[in-house]
């Protein structure tokens, strides 16, 4: 990480309580995490950013690690998440921060940028593209796109369910899932997509003998650690507000993202693939006015700033290197 790192309490949405770990001084770079990570996956951006001249807070969704986990599914909506990126702006830099997100954390700092733009001096997406708005609710699209097979939003949606299969072991959770999804996963067969007949998701995917290079037993570890403590609930509710954030997000549905913007994917992320006969980086900023440039990563899969950590890095801090300093 290579930079000191302070954790501190911040009122979100509603005073929701956050964790966010913070270092240096300067403007303010916001990075937001996805499913299943914390703070944690940037760990490798935060000493880069610092020793730029740059303020990082890497935040802790709720729901997440040390930061409060309301019960109602509802509390997990993009409105709420993106109402406690806006929060946390107030009160770290009420000039303005650059936001950073990565898996759900891109959704989350994209619905920012339109809810609350005035807060929003730039954004970075890594993984997930700014998609335009689906005409229909994801759940009523799901069964036309993959019939008998299992989507893993789909089986995440029964509460208690996916819980009852992760949390007993952890550690297996977590190999398992952010290996299918990495460059040394496959393509053809991930955890997105299950075979018809699937009652548990993990089952048939292989638990790695050895880990990849990026990722390290400390952080099986650190991440099994964090859920262990805090479930998994709050983080699969996310996954349960799709058809509520898609009603919610209906009056943005032809409203472009105006802030300067970066989107970094890897040329293996199987997200890219998951709606069936469709490639989501055919146009990966199709929301986007004001583009700053577009980076795929070779050989790199779903955790990119993981995975490619000194790559993403240099990228975020040349994109970092076109806007204005905040006076």
């Amino acid at each position: 990480m290579n930079a000191p790192v302070e954790f501190r309490t911040i009122p979100g949405k509603d005073g929701i309580r956050l964790n966010v770990a913070l270092a240096g001084a300067g403007p303010l770079v916001l990075f937001v995490h996805g499913f299943p990570e914390s703070w944690y996956s940037w760990r490798h951006q935060i000493g880069a950013v610092v020793a730029a001249g740059f303020r990082a807070a890497a935040l802790e969704v709720r729901g997440y690690g040390a930061s409060d986990k309301p019960r109602p599914v509802e509390a997990y909506s993009i409105v709420e998440l993106a109402g406690d990126i806006a929060a946390v702006i107030d009160a770290l830099a009420p000039e303005g921060a650059v936001l950073v997100g990565h898996d759900w954390g891109a959704v989350q700092v994209q619905a920012a940028a339109l809810l609350h733009p005035a807060k929003v001096r730039g954004m970075v997406t890594v993984s997930v593209p700014a998609a335009a708005h689906p005409p229909r609710k994801p759940s009523e699209t799901w069964p036309r796109l993959y019939g008998e097979r299992v989507f893993y939003q789909a089986y995440f949606q029964a509460e208690g369910v996916a819980e009852a299969e992760f949390e007993p072991d952890l550690e297996r959770f977590i190999r398992i899932f952010f290996r299918s999804l990495s460059g040394q996963g496959s393509l053809d067969e991930n955890v997105l997509i299950r075979p018809a007949g699937t009652t548990r998701l993990l089952d048939g995917l292989p638990d790695p003998g050895e880990l990849p290079a990026w990722l390290s037993g400390e952080d099986v570890r650190f991440y099994a650690e964090s859920f262990r403590r805090s479930g998994l609930r709050g983080p699969l509710n996310r996954y349960r507000c799709v058809d509520l954030d898609w009603s919610l997000m209906r009056p943005f549905a032809d409203s472009r993202i105006e802030q300067p913007s970066l989107f970094i994917g890897g040329t293996l992320e199987p997200t890219r693939y998951m709606v069936p006969g469709f490639d989501r980086y055919a146009d990966p900023v199709p929301r986007l006015a004001d583009v700053r440039g577009v980076h795929f990563l070779d050989g790199v899969g779903h955790w990119v700033q993981q995975e490619a950590p000194e790559e993403t890095s240099r990228l975020i801090l040349g994109f970092l290197a076109t806007l204005d300093r905040p006076h």
